[in-house]
């Protein structure tokens, strides 16, 4: 009898339903991984990240309420958890902003566009087990 694999749980928060539906789509097809919740804004993430204990977060970046980034800065003071930034920002400009951000197991992905496209699925779980890897101390920018 094989050991069971404990999955990945993921927090969505976006303030698309459509974008929160594609990547949950996305990453519930991985065997390994499973969103645990979704989330519109920061607030309501806060909540969950609490309640639902995520190994590994995507964030959007422009939302309204509370920015992605300021939410980031916020939540690794208080309650670290790795972060992949999904966002409408192109790649040079969301590395550059989390330059200026904290110093947090963080890494960007493609823009939103590439997820309507296909092009991201094997990408973004790659990035989902290497930041879930980073939990126990190593940083997963790419």
């Amino acid at each position: 009898m094989q050991p069971l694999m404990r999955r990945i749980k993921v927090l969505i928060v976006d303030d698309s339903a459509i974008v929160r539906k594609i990547l949950s789509e996305t990453i519930s097809s991985e065997p390994d991984m499973e969103v645990v919740g979704t989330a519109p804004d920061p607030y309501v993430a806060r909540d969950k990240i609490l309640a639902l204990h995520p190994d590994v977060l995507t964030l959007d970046i422009e939302m309204p309420r509370m920015d992605g980034l300021t939410f980031l800065k916020r939540l690794m003071v208080h309650h670290p958890v790795p972060t992949i930034i999904i966002s409408s920002l192109g790649q040079a400009s969301c590395a550059a902003t989390l330059k200026r951000c904290v110093a947090a197991p963080s890494t960007c992905s493609r823009s939103r566009r590439a997820l309507f496209r296909g092009r991201s699925p094997q990408s973004l779980s790659a990035k989902i087990r290497g930041a879930a890897g980073s939990r126990h101390g190593s940083c997963a920018r790419k």
